[in-house]
């Protein structure tokens, strides 16, 4: 060694300059295998989430009755306003609406242009794992290996293929992340204060949820970037800052913009933005207090025993199918604590790789105990292990309104995780801790995946006992201490223990791909029989040919006015024109009065008031998923709330008086002949089941001063003429 350093430190012989030898063709460099493999993951994350994508038509009609307002008129773009005439707005913040609406604006609004920027996202999303991931561990594999694994997470094949916020909110998240990485690198304070940029534009998308990750990012950085404790808190101020600024400027855009020539704020009490943040979107749908919307105020059912029953059958049902159509979509959510994200449809959701990826932060933090503070590897598994931990934690235990499909908020920390851990343990595997940890990964992945498919054993049952073959298999031949030295063998074993490890994950992928969904509680997986895809006819107006023909008519600035946003929107997608949302979402939004309302009739601004004959009201808002409809005369399940009828068409209907405690009747025997202005005025009084409507004084002036007309299924009061 002595001799060899010396021989370094000589002078060397001069030697003349030679031309470079000749460029080796027909091989790739390190470099151009990495590009072709992030090419390739990327075009065929494109292919699996574009095919077919318009199989989902319009998806949540909600929302894409917004982004239709917004390809057509550019206030309605700006505020997310659900109609060009701006009269509400949707209950969330409009990043979501601000890429739909531009996109119809460019295109032409049609489900195509509003989906595929949806899907695109997901390419986004699985891109900015790859790079996170790939930095952290220096292994352009173990990136591809993430990205992989969030493009066939079953709720990231389900969203980021549909029209809620939640896509766009969680490539944000995932933009946060990443930049927080690189600032890891070399302490930069440009990356950090783009974290919190994207982090403000998440917030613009879902509100508080966006800024679940946030915790994971500030004490990551805190603890590992490269550079003094004095100097890492100032650039987290920084990024602080910047995620205000980036977030706040649209805040103050809708408290300065005077709230008469805006749409209303729907959700909110008082047409005002941060009562929606820290109220209705915020703490309240945490803490369970959001069921009566914007200002109902929560009542609890009116039969305990019935609704718990109504609860654990949908809990059951959710468990034993999980595919589309399921009641899961709902009902996932009625577990409460650390079980829920693995029960039900949250568990074919996202548990696939979610033990694993638990298991993996403990490894990895075993593993890696004694490197040094800015060690990126611990980094990683820190930043990933505590966004699954505190947003996973929030969904577990909120009380309010949670849907599975909430769950793709942490999808990219449980794939990032999940390559991690794996590249960890074989790195390691020349030691018993990585032999025993990698083995453990693979095992508990594929064991995993055998309970989640027994769950739905009727689906192609085959599959789960060659995913537990093939793991068992890989997880024996890799613990074994020949795996240290013979390095394809071993490569050969962790490879079939990848596959039969995502195998099930990717099956339930692509399963939901090939199912339509519609409506606001999609769910995943093989469509069952009599099954949709999702809680599709809930809360939303249903197809009337002869009701578009009427309203296409109309030239004034609200074609119609209709109780609901989500009957408004449907009518707006069929009709191509505007329609008045009464009451916002749930029908509890205080807008518009009666004076109002009437000042708009007699100005001759609102052609039509329509009654859809048995019309299903609110449910969430997330959703339209009415699950609490408004005189719903279906089965329980599918309206566990008050003022449901019965249990069928010919059971006994027994009819619970609602908030106001007015209209106790049972209805025995048969089906009773609908009477829609009822029905409607039923509908406001029982508030959806979940809050209070505030505007049955306008059914009952219409339905005294106009004349009804039957159209289709609807029951029709022509407001034009009218003098006052």
């Amino acid at each position: 060694m002595v001799t060899v350093t010396a021989s370094l430190m000589d002078n060397p012989p001069v030697v003349p300059p030679q031309s470079a030898a000749p460029r080796v063709t027909g091989r790739f460099d390190g470099k151009a295998v990495e590009r072709a493999g992030l090419v390739v993951l990327l075009v065929a994350t494109a292919v699996m989430y574009l095919w077919n994508i318009t199989i989902n038509g319009m998806g949540n009609q909600f929302y894409a009755g917004a982004a239709w307002a917004g390809s057509k008129n550019w206030e309605a773009l700006l505020f997310g306003s659900l109609d060009p005439g701006n009269f509400i707005t949707v209950d969330k913040p409009p990043v979501s609406q601000w890429v739909m609406g531009l996109s119809g604006q460019i295109f032409g609004f049609s489900s195509a242009s509003m989906l595929i920027p949806q899907a695109l996202m997901a390419v986004a999303a699985v891109g900015l794992l790859y790079g996170a991931t790939k930095r952290v561990t220096g292994s352009h594999y173990t990136g591809l290996l993430a990205g992989a694994a969030l493009a066939l997470t079953p709720v990231a094949a389900l969203m980021f293929r549909f029209n809620n916020p939640d896509a766009v909110m969680v490539l944000l998240m995932m933009a946060g992340a990443y930049a927080t990485v690189r600032a890891l690198e070399k302490a930069s304070t440009t990356w950090i204060l783009l974290a919190g940029v994207a982090l403000g534009f998440a917030f613009l998308a879902k509100m508080l949820e966006g800024l679940m990750v946030l915790p994971a990012l500030g004490v990551v950085y805190l603890i590992a970037a490269p550079n003094k404790i004095r100097t890492r808190l100032l650039q987290l101020v920084g990024a602080l800052v910047a995620m205000l600024a980036s977030s706040g400027w649209y805040v103050f855009v809708t408290l300065l913009w005077p709230a008469s020539s805006h749409p209303y704020l729907a959700g909110s009490t008082d047409n005002n933005f941060m009562n929606l943040v820290l109220g209705y979107n915020g703490f309240a749908r945490v803490l369970g207090r959001n069921h009566g919307g914007g200002g109902g105020a929560p009542r609890p059912p009116a039969d305990p025993a019935a609704a718990q029953a109504a609860a654990d059958a949908a809990q059951q049902q959710a468990g034993r199918g999980g595919g589309g159509g399921g009641f899961g979509g709902f009902g996932g959510g009625q577990v409460r604590g650390v079980e829920r994200l693995f029960t039900g449809e949250f568990g074919f959701e996202i548990a696939w790789l979610l033990p694993t990826a638990l298991l993996a932060v403990v490894l990895v933090l075993i593993s890696r105990g004694r490197a040094p503070r800015t060690d990126l590897a611990r980094a990683g598994a820190i930043l990933f292990g505590l966004w699954i931990v505190i947003d996973g934690g929030v969904l577990s235990y909120m009380s309010g309104t949670v849907h599975p499909y909430y769950c793709l908020s942490i999808a990219p920390a449980v794939a990032g995780m999940f390559a991690l851990g794996i590249h960890e343990m074989w790195t390691r595997r020349d030691v018993l801790l990585g032999r025993l940890g990698l083995s453990a990964l693979i095992l508990l992945t594929g064991v995993w995946s055998f309970v989640l498919l027994h769950r739905n054993s009727g689906w192609f049952p085959e599959l789960r006992w060659a995913i537990l073959a093939a793991t068992v298999i890989a997880a024996v031949l890799i613990a074994l201490p020949w795996a240290r030295g013979n390095r394809r063998l071993a490569t050969a074993a962790l490879a079939l223990g990848l596959i039969g490890g995502l195998a099930g994950t990717s099956a339930y992928a692509f399963a939901t791909i090939a199912t339509p969904h519609s409506g606001g509680g999609p769910t995943v997986g093989p469509a069952r029989a009599g099954g949709r895809g999702g809680m599709g006819g809930f809360g939303e107006s249903q197809a009337n040919p002869a009701l578009a023909t009427l309203l296409e008519g109309s030239d004034a600035k609200w074609a119609a006015a209709i109780n609901g946003s989500s009957a408004a929107a449907g009518l707006e997608l069929q009709s191509d024109r505007s329609v008045m949302a009464i009451g916002g979402f749930s029908g509890s939004d205080p807008t518009p009065t009666l004076a109002e309302f009437q000042a708009d009739v007699k100005a001759g601004k609102i052609g039509y008031y329509i009654v859809e004959n048995n019309q299903r009201g609110g449910g969430d808002t997330d959703s339209a998923n009415g699950g609490n409809g408004t005189g719903d005369r279906g089965n329980a399940q599918s309206g566990n709330g008050t003022g449901d009828r019965g249990t069928g068409q010919n059971g006994t209907g027994n009819r619970t008086p609602g908030a106001t405690g007015n209209d106790e009747r049972d209805r025995q025997g048969g089906q009773t002949p609908a009477d829609p202005v009822r029905d409607q005025t039923d509908a406001g009084n029982q508030g959806g089941g979940f809050g209070r409507n505030q505007h049955t004084d306008i059914t009952n002036w219409v339905t005294a001063t106009f004349t009804p007309q039957q159209v289709g299924g609807a029951t029709v009061y022509q407001l034009t003429g009218y003098t006052g």
